[in-house]
């Protein structure tokens, strides 16, 4: 139940997300939608489809509905309030840390090794972020530098650790979540970034 809910909670966030994501660039109430939908279900549907697991919101088609309420509800907010420009990043670091966490734990369950949960985990987290932003034509935030997938790795490295010390499992989701939303805030607030690779050309 517990998995199930982060489940819909991150889906309604990552909703919220492409949907300003799409309100930033001027789209329609349909394109809104495609964009909050794709943001919310792409890395789940990714992770699931790799897993060899029945598609999550093929089988309960409550997720949609979900995505159509936040989607809703995002159009009202937009229209008649002012949205922080700090909102998107803000839920997009929400969505992360619940979506790595969720996507974890589906992967322990089917009893893969430690580094496939780490990397169901992180596409889970990612994935509908980095489609997102592809069809907002900007550059993924994947792909910026930005400490982003890093964080949803560390958080679930944490998560593991913190669980095979016999630790219960919520709260080692909730540790593990503290940390992937903590590194993602702290990246946005002080401007933190990976290093990056350049070299010269002879």
């Amino acid at each position: 139940m517990l998995l199930y809910l982060c489940d819909l909670i991150g889906v309604a966030v990552f909703a919220i997300s492409g949907a300003l994501a799409a309100g930033r660039i001027g789209l329609d109430w349909l394109g809104v939608s495609i964009i909050a939908a794709v943001t919310a279900i792409g890395g789940g549907t990714l992770r699931d489809i790799l897993l060899a697991r029945p598609v999550f919101w093929l089988r309960d088609p409550i997720y949609l509905y979900v995505i159509l309420g936040a989607t809703l509800l995002t159009i009202v907010w937009g229209h008649f309030l002012t949205v922080p420009l700090p909102a998107l990043l803000i839920l997009d670091a929400l969505g992360l840390a619940l979506f790595a966490l969720a996507g974890a734990q589906i992967a322990e369950e089917a009893k893969l090794p430690p580094i496939i949960i780490v990397l169901a985990g992180t596409m889970t987290g990612v994935a509908g972020g980095v489609v997102r932003d592809v069809l907002c034509d900007r550059i993924p935030l994947l792909l910026r530098g930005d400490i982003y997938a890093t964080a949803a790795i560390v958080g679930i490295l944490v998560y593991l650790l913190v669980h095979r010390l016999g630790t219960r499992r919520g709260a080692a989701f909730a540790a593990g979540f503290a940390v992937v939303f903590g590194v993602r805030l702290a990246a946005i607030v002080w401007g933190l970034n990976l290093p990056v690779f350049r070299f010269s050309q002879g």
